[in-house]
């Protein structure tokens, strides 16, 4: 399966010029791409406490609308992250986005010290069947939880997505950290970051990557802009589970209550 990787600048507060940008990427896939995958929030960028609210943007808006109809017109699947506006509440969310419509939404749980007073945090976790993969999203600093990944594992996830937003000095640690949790949970995991520079003198520190289910790094990017592509070959999830499982020889379980729904989407609740 072939996912390239836009590893992209961003404007804060720029939506027109983030989704120009996005639009342009999705345009550009090759044919046989199956997946596009963008940083954290790249469609608005990071907004301020003062800012969010003029910024964010229900899911039913005008700019998922503009990302859903390209990825129909390309017939392409699109991860994606937004400013979520729902009512009123504002969160850092991100969005599996299908030719047939919206398969998969992740809020942020884990809140970075920047998220802190203009994002609220996500209440749960989700897997979807796409392509014949489970797939499951998180957001930057979530990828440094243990807790996270191996929730999206208890749910199935074979194919765990990463949009971040990781700055200088800390790229070294997504680094460690995307290899561990495809390791320790027998799954692909792919994370694509930003870079360039953002609001308050941010560097970031780019990286995107792909690690296979042992924990094997196949691609890492550079510090550039760039739209990269990768394959992954599934025939490496059954490899790697073969001889064992860490899900089923794992002494503890993570808590809360799993919800399946008729579509094929599971949910873990945060208790």
């Amino acid at each position: 399966m072939k996912v390239e990787l836009a590893q992209l600048p961003g404007q804060d507060n720029g939506t027109a010029q983030n989704l120009d940008s996005a639009l342009q990427a999705i345009a550009a896939c090759a044919d046989d791409t199956a997946l596009i995958v963008f940083p954290e929030t790249h469609l608005m960028g990071f907004p301020s406490s003062e800012t969010v609210a003029q910024v964010a943007e229900p899911l039913t808006g005008p700019t998922v609308a503009a990302v859903l109809a390209a990825a129909q017109a390309k017939n392409i699947a699109v991860v994606i992250g937004v400013a979520e506006n729902d009512g009123g509440r504002f969160y850092n969310t991100t969005l599996l986005i299908t030719p047939q419509g919206l398969a998969l939404r992740y809020r942020k749980t884990h809140l970075w010290a920047s998220d802190r007073g203009v994002f609220s945090a996500g209440d749960r976790y989700a897997t979807c069947v796409w392509n014949g993969v489970r797939v499951g999203l998180l957001i930057c600093y979530d990828i440094e939880f243990p807790e996270s990944a191996r929730a999206l594992a208890q749910l199935g996830a074979e194919l765990i997505i990463v949009t971040n937003g990781n700055m200088d000095p800390y790229g070294p640690t997504h680094r460690t950290a995307i290899m561990a949790r495809a390791q320790e949970n027998q799954a692909f995991a792919l994370m694509v970051n930003r870079v360039g520079g953002g609001d308050g003198g941010l560097v970031f520190a780019g990286g995107s990557a792909l690690v296979d289910p042992f924990g094997a790094q196949l691609f890492e990017a550079g510090r550039e802009p760039g739209q990269f592509s990768v394959e992954l070959d599934l025939a490496q999830l059954h490899a790697a589970r073969r001889d064992y499982r860490y899900l089923e020889d794992q002494r503890l379980r993570l808590p809360g209550e799993v919800v399946e729904h008729a579509n094929g989407l599971r949910e873990l609740l945060i208790p």
